[in-house]
C-alpha cells in the first residue's frame, strides 16, 4: 500500500516523490541551485536575483522566510551581512515570544539558585520513610529537571525561528554541538539553558572566551567528570577530550602524556551544588576559587610542574587552567580544526583545504575572532558555489519548514517540534556522547528519515499541527493551509526548482497536498 503524503479527495502517493529523493541519498550530489550555484560573494547586490538572495539567506539563516528577504533586500548584502556579525547585545523578538521566554524559570532563576535548591530537593528523598511519598517525591523531582530542560530546548527554537539575529542563534547551536553535554547525565537537564546560554554569549567573539564557557561550567564539569578528578586520583575524561574535540583535534600533535599532563593542570576544578564555605589549611586560602557552582578546590590540586605539549607549566592552582586554556585556544592546530569544523558546518561533508587553510590563518592573524573567520569564508568562492548543496540536518529541516511557512507567526507551543526532532534523532541536548551530532549528509539522509520528514512535510503542509495551540488548551477549529505559493516561492524559491520538482507540484491535488511536496522536495531539503 503506497504511503499517503497528504490526505484529500485523491492523495498524493510517495512514488510521485521516487524520482526527487533519489539525489537525497548519502553519496548522490545535491540537486542544481540555479539561485545558488556561482554566485560571486564580491557580487554587489544591485545584480543579484531573489533567487540567489534566498541561497544566501537559506544558509546564513535557519531557512528564508518572507520577512527575512524583505530586510535583507532593504540593507543590501553588505549591511545585512555586517549586522549579522556583529549583533546587539538583545535581539528584538515577537512580543509573544518575548514574554513566553522571559516568563520561563531558566530565565527567571539564576542557575546556581536553581540548582542548589534542586540538589537539597534531592537529598530531601533520602528522610522520607513513606515508599509512596518517596516516589512521588522522586516523581516530581524528576519532572522538575524535565521541564527546566524543555523550556531551554524551547527558548532555542524559538530563538531560531523569530530572532533577527539568525547567524548569532546558528552559530550558538554549532558550539553546543562542539562542546557537546549530554542533559541525561545527573541533573544537567537544569544546566543546559544555562550552558547555551554562556557559549551564545560568545557565538561570535574570541574562541578563548568561548573554550574558557565551557570550561569553567558545571554542566561540563559534571558531564566529562572533572568533579571527580583530583591529584592522586586522576579523571582524564575532559581533559581528552578538551584536547580532541574542543580544540586540537585527534591529529593535533598530542599524546597520552599530554592528556594525562593536562588532567593534572585540571585537578582540583569542580563543581559545588551547596552554599558552604569548603575547609581548606589556611596555607592554600588564597587559592581558592569559585564563581557560581564552580569551585577550584587547592586541597584537590596536584601543584607539581607539567609537561604540556613540550612547554613546561608551572604548578600555580587556577591561574596554570587559564594559562593552558589560552595556550589552547591560540594553537595553530586549534585555528584548522576550528575552522574545518565551522567549513564542514556551512560549506560541505570535507570543506576545500585551501578554503580551511585561509580560514585557519585569518583565526591565528585575529586571535580566535569567530566573526572574522566567518567573514572569510563567506567571502570566498568555495562558499558561494556551496550554496543550496549542504544538506540539512533535521533541526536544519524542522525551523526552516516552520520559518517558511509561518514566518513571524507566534508558535504557542513547541511540542511538535520537538516531537519531530526526536523522532528524526536530533533532540536538542540529547546526543549522549562528547563528539555531539554528525554534521554529514550520510547521517541524516538514509530512507527512514526520509520517510519521517514526508510526514512531518504533511503535517506543517496540512496545518498548524498544532504549533498555534496553547499548551493545555482545547483544539482550535481546523486552520488552513499556509499560504506557500506566496510571492517568495514565486520570486525566489520556484526559479532554483528542477523540472522534476515542478511537474511534480502540478500534479498535487489540493493546497495541502502541494505544500507537503514543497517541503518534501529534494531543493527544501538543501541549504
Amino acid at each position: 500500500m503506497p504511503l499517503r503524503l497528504a490526505t484529500g479527495r485523491t492523495g498524493v502517493c510517495l512514488s510521485l516523490l521516487l524520482p526527487l529523493t533519489i539525489a537525497l541519498l548519502p553519496g548522490c550530489a545535491a540537486p542544481p541551485a540555479p539561485g545558488g550555484s556561482g554566485v560571486s560573494a564580491a557580487q554587489p547586490l544591485r545584480a543579484a536575483t531573489a533567487p540567489q538572495d534566498v541561497a544566501w539567506l537559506n544558509r546564513l539563516t535557519w531557512g528564508a522566510s518572507a520577512s527575512s528577504l524583505a530586510e535583507w533586500q532593504r540593507l543590501g548584502r553588505e549591511r545585512w551581512l555586517q549586522a549579522q556579525l556583529q549583533p546587539g547585545p538583545v535581539a528584538p523578538l515577537p512580543a509573544a515570544v518575548h514574554a513566553r521566554i522571559d516568563a520561563m524559570a531558566i530565565s527567571r532563576t539564576p542557575l546556581p539558585e536553581l540548582a542548589r535548591s534542586l540538589e537539597a530537593q534531592r537529598k530531601q528523598l533520602d528522610s522520607i520513610a513513606d515508599d509512596a511519598q518517596k516516589q512521588a517525591a522522586r516523581q516530581a523531582y524528576q519532572q522538575q529537571l524535565n521541564g527546566l530542560a524543555r523550556e531551554a530546548a524551547s527558548r532555542m527554537l524559538l530563538r531560531a525561528i523569530y530572532s533577527p539575529q539568525q547567524l548569532r542563534e546558528q552559530m550558538t547551536w554549532f558550539w553546543f554541538n562542539h562542546f557537546n553535554v549530554h542533559q541525561g547525565k545527573h541533573a544537567l537537564r537544569a544546566a543546559v539553558g544555562d550552558y547555551e546560554e554562556q557559549l551564545r554569549t560568545h557565538a561570535l567573539g574570541r574562541f578563548r572566551d568561548l573554550l574558557r564557557a565551557s570550561a569553567l561550567h558545571p554542566a561540563m564539569l559534571l558531564y566529562l567528570d572533572n568533579a571527580q578528578n583530583a591529584a592522586g586520583h586522576l579523571n582524564e575524561n575532559y581533559a581528552r577530550e578538551l584536547l580532541e574535540l574542543h580544540t586540537l583535534g585527534v591529529d593535533g600533535g598530542y599524546g597520552q602524556g599530554d592528556v594525562q599532563a593536562l588532567a593534572r593542570v585540571l585537578t582540583g576544578l569542580g563543581v559545588r551544588l551547596n552554599d558552604e564555605t569548603p575547609r581548606v589549611r589556611p596555607a592554600l586560602q588564597p587559592s581558592l576559587w569559585q564563581q557560581g557552582l564552580v569551585l577550584f578546590h587547592p586541597g584537590r590540586h596536584d601543584f607539581g610542574d607539567k609537561q604540556l605539549l613540550g612547554e613546561t607549566v608551572r604548578g600555580t592552582g587556577m591561574p596554570e587552567i587559564g594559562q593552558v586554556l589560552d595556550r589552547l585556544a591560540r594553537h595553530p592546530s586549534t585555528a584548522r580544526f576550528v575552522s574545518r569544523r565551522i567549513a564542514q558546518y556551512f560549506v560541505a561533508d570535507v570543506p576545500p583545504p585551501a578554503l580551511v587553510e585561509r580560514m585557519s590563518r585569518r583565526f591565528q592573524q585575529t586571535d580566535g575572532d569567530i566573526a572574522q573567520v566567518l567573514r572569510t569564508m563567506v567571502d570566498s568562492p568555495e562558499f558561494a558555489a556551496s550554496l543550496g548543496h549542504q544538506f540539512k540536518d533535521p533541526l536544519h529541516y524542522v525551523v526552516s519548514a516552520v520559518r517558511l511557512a509561518y514566518d513571524d507567526q507566534p508558535v504557542l507551543s513547541t511540542a511538535p517540534l520537538l516531537h519531530w526532532l526526536n523522532q528524526l534523532g536530533e533532540t536538542p541536548y540529547n546526543h549522549p556522547t562528547p563528539d555531539g551530532y554528525p554534521l554529514e549528509q550520510a547521517a541524516w539522509a538514509g530512507p527512514g528519515q526520509m520517510n519521517t520528514r514526508f510526514e512531518i512535510a504533511r503535517a506543517i503542509g496540512a496545518g498548524s499541527a498544532g504549533l498555534f495551540r496553547a499548551e493545555g488548551a482545547p483544539p482550535p477549529e481546523r486552520l488552513p493551509p499556509p499560504q506557500l505559493a506566496s510571492p517568495l516561492y514565486r520570486e525566489g524559491i520556484a526559479p532554483a526548482l528542477a523540472p522534476a520538482t515542478r511537474q511534480t507540484l502540478a500534479q498535487a491535488g489540493s493546497p495541502s497536498e502541494w505544500n507537503a511536496l514543497l517541503l518534501a522536495s529534494p531543493e527544501f531539503m538543501h541549504r
